[in-house]
């Protein structure tokens, strides 16, 4: 079973970078066309942040649209976020999946990580 590991979060002042790792313990085949990464802040629901096509095709939500930037590494089995101009609101458990489809819902993801946390303080 192939499995998904974050790596890369931490703490940061507002206005800082940090960037997000996503690798595969193994070759994701048909189930591993997109990848995306989703966020959950205490107390609120979980948030697809952005999603990658295995062409590299990208999408963002709107809230962190031009300040996130998404990629992956095929040969390495490895997605990246890059994120920037960090803001308290991005404070979050991250994590990351893979699906044949760009799901909205985490759950329905085939292959699922255990999250990364990110925290950014004022």
């Amino acid at each position: 079973q192939v499995r998904l590991v974050e790596s890369g979060g931490g703490s940061v002042q507002a206005g800082g970078s940090l960037r997000l790792s996503c690798a595969a313990s193994g070759v994701i085949y048909s189930g591993g066309d997109w990848m995306a990464w989703f966020r959950q802040a205490p107390g609120k629901e979980r948030e697809r942040v952005a999603g990658v096509f295995i062409d590299g095709s990208a999408d963002y939500a709107d809230s962190v649209k031009g300040r996130f930037t998404i990629s992956r590494d095929n040969p390495k089995n490895t997605m990246y976020l890059q994120m920037g101009s960090l803001k308290p609101e991005d404070t979050a458990m991250y994590y990351c999946a893979a699906a044949p489809v760009y799901y909205g819902d985490y759950e329905k993801y085939n292959y699922r990580g255990q999250g990364t946390q990110v925290t950014v303080s004022p």
